[in-house]
């Protein structure tokens, strides 16, 4: 518990700073909570509940001082993704599938953690993230579209929608189409120009960070403000309704339910993604103070705050960059600001609900798209392009098949995509004959630079780790080089790259000795790493190896070809 290293030196100037940062982040919180909540598919209040207790359970188990754990867009739709075939929204089953996906996202989070499995996330490349991302980012725009023009859509991927949109067309209500775009164009100047204005009204550049963002809650209190007085739900606008009031009772689902099977793989992809979300923003904010997070802590952490919603009623919860951002900004200074922010919403959900139900959806529709279209990222996908066609492919595959499949074969294929791939490359390694450099003791491929050689001598160069994948390949590559080359009695295998000799490699390593002795040339081996050749050393290659293991290129192309000799002689 991170908790108990922090707490007990927590000081009144901490918590004066802790204060301030959790008001200003629940300000920002509460229309966040709502608004995601209802792109889940769920009751506007299940995002009031999963921004509370899951802030407390942070505060204790995370390493983060000012990441802001609650609802986040693209979790927010991988729930929707992972329900709606199974439930229609509002349905008993609907909500315990998304408290069940809380679980279990805990649950695996948790374990991930406590088996220090953090490195799994590294397999989601940052293309792949990138193109997920902003096709998600597409489909919670076009999802909605609906509220803004108050009409029926359904459908989980881009064409769908679009479909749907299309055919409901002409029955827009205008006055929602006027709230949705009213109220995209007051947060779009507040993002674009407010902060800027504060500036220049004269309030500092930090408080003027903070406050511009504070427009969503503004937005809302307008919408709720014109919803009670013109009356708007008379005139078609859709509100979000009566919402309970009081603080969410502890629910348990059925553990027996098939529930728990059929959403098992959405749960996983959702826990991996927001925990490579979270993780990047915390990095990025603790790197600005100059701390470091706990990456297996913070699965811990994300853990128990997504069973903690998944027990209080809430749904998949993870970091959100845009909060913490504020909070860092607003000065939090320990993960106390978190469990004051979860006090904040509880009051909130105490004493504003019969206020929120005024409030249009269109508005919560808006605050989303905004939010959210900061995550449309194309100029990676054009840097991509340029640096690597097959890290583009990965992407455009990711984007393509989440905007017209679904989200969970966007995320599949991509993180499929980025293994194949690597496992492509380095099945087949750069390998490179070198020579020495004249003058010198460095050694360059013959192909790029102008070096000295010796017939009887080759120094091929091995650019990769050598395991199962390209074992094979290496064996082709020296028995070409050995066929090409009738002079050849000495090959030096140079392994600087060379981190990593599994089973597989060992035989083709002890496969080519066999065969470069029948033809009546030695193996020889140079510059290998301290924990390779300590693995080596428990092995019979190199008490069979026809030549020497030499400690650097330099030294075997001394001996080698005669240079050393003729050194001692002129000595």
């Amino acid at each position: 518990m991170p908790i108990l290293q922090w707490a007990s030196e927590y000081r009144r100037d901490q918590a004066t700073s802790d204060l301030v940062a959790a008001m200003i982040v629940t300000v920002m919180l509460i229309p966040q909570s709502l608004a995601y909540a209802v792109l889940a598919g769920l009751p506007a209040q299940v995002g009031l509940y999963a921004s509370i207790l899951p802030l407390v359970a942070y505060t204790i188990f995370g390493t983060s001082q000012t990441l802001s754990v609650g609802p986040m867009a693209v979790t927010s739709l991988m729930t929707a993704a992972a329900l709606t075939p199974i439930a229609d929204p509002g349905t008993a089953t609907y909500l315990t599938g998304a408290l069940i996906l809380a679980l279990l996202s805990g649950v695996m989070l948790t374990l991930m953690g406590v088996f220090r499995l953090g490195f799994l996330a590294n397999f989601l490349s940052h293309p792949v993230i990138s193109g997920f991302m902003t096709a998600s980012a597409i489909i919670i725009i076009a999802s909605q579209l609906k509220h803004i023009l108050g009409v029926e859509e359904y459908g989980q991927n881009l064409l769908v929608m679009g479909r749907s949109l299309l055919d409901h067309l002409d029955n827009t209500n205008p006055e929602s189409l006027a709230i949705g775009i009213g109220t995209l164009a007051f947060l779009w100047l507040a993002r674009s120009h407010l902060e800027s204005w504060l500036v220049r009204w004269g309030l500092s550049p930090a408080w003027s960070r903070v406050l511009s963002k504070t427009a969503p809650l503004i937005a809302v209190i307008l919408s709720i403000l014109a919803g009670w007085g013109l009356n708007l739900d008379a005139a078609g606008v859709r509100l979000v309704g009566d919402i309970p009031s009081g603080l969410p009772s502890l629910v348990v689902p059925d553990f027996g339910g098939p529930l728990w099977g059929e959403l098992g793989t959405s749960a996983l992809l959702i826990s991996i993604v927001g925990f490579v979300g979270s993780v990047s923003a915390g990095q990025t904010l603790a790197a600005k103070r100059r701390q470091r997070i706990d990456p297996n802590q913070e699965l811990i952490g994300l853990g128990t705050a997504n069973l903690a919603s998944g027990l209080s009623g809430g749904m998949p919860v993870t970091a959100g960059l845009s909060r913490s951002v504020v909070n860092f900004d607003a000065g939090a200074k320990t993960q106390a600001a978190g469990a004051y922010a979860a006090v904040g919403i509880a009051l909130a959900t105490l004493f504003l609900t019969p206020a929120i139900a005024w409030l249009p959806r269109a508005t919560l529709a808006s605050t989303i798209i905004i939010a959210v279209v900061t995550l449309i990222d194309l100029k990676t996908l054009r840097t991509t392009w340029r640096y690597s066609k097959s890290d583009f492919g990965a992407m455009l595959a990711t984007i393509l098949l989440t905007l017209v499949h679904s989200v969970e074969a966007g995320i599949i294929a991509g993180v499929a995509l980025s293994i194949g791939l690597f496992l492509y490359r380095t099945s087949r390694p750069h390998c490179a004959v070198v020579g020495r450099v004249p003058g010198t003791e460095h050694f360059r491929n013959v192909l790029r630079y102008d070096v000295e050689l010796c017939p009887r001598v080759t120094f091929l160069r091995v650019d990769e780790s050598l395991y199962f994948a390209n074992a094979r390949f290496l064996e082709e590559t020296v028995l070409d080089l050995v066929n090409r080359e009738s002079e050849l009695r000495d090959l030096v295998l140079m392994c600087p790259a060379v981190n990593l000799i599994d089973a597989s490699a060992l035989e083709s390593l002890e496969t080519i000795n066999e065969r470069l002795r029948d033809a009546g040339v030695r193996l020889h081996l140079s510059e290998i790493k301290g924990p390779v050749m300590d693995r080596l050393k428990e092995t019979e290659l190199l008490a069979h190896l026809g030549g020497t293991v030499f400690l650097s290129t330099f030294d075997a192309w001394q001996t080698l070809t005669g240079h050393r000799q003729a050194l001692d002689k002129t000595a």
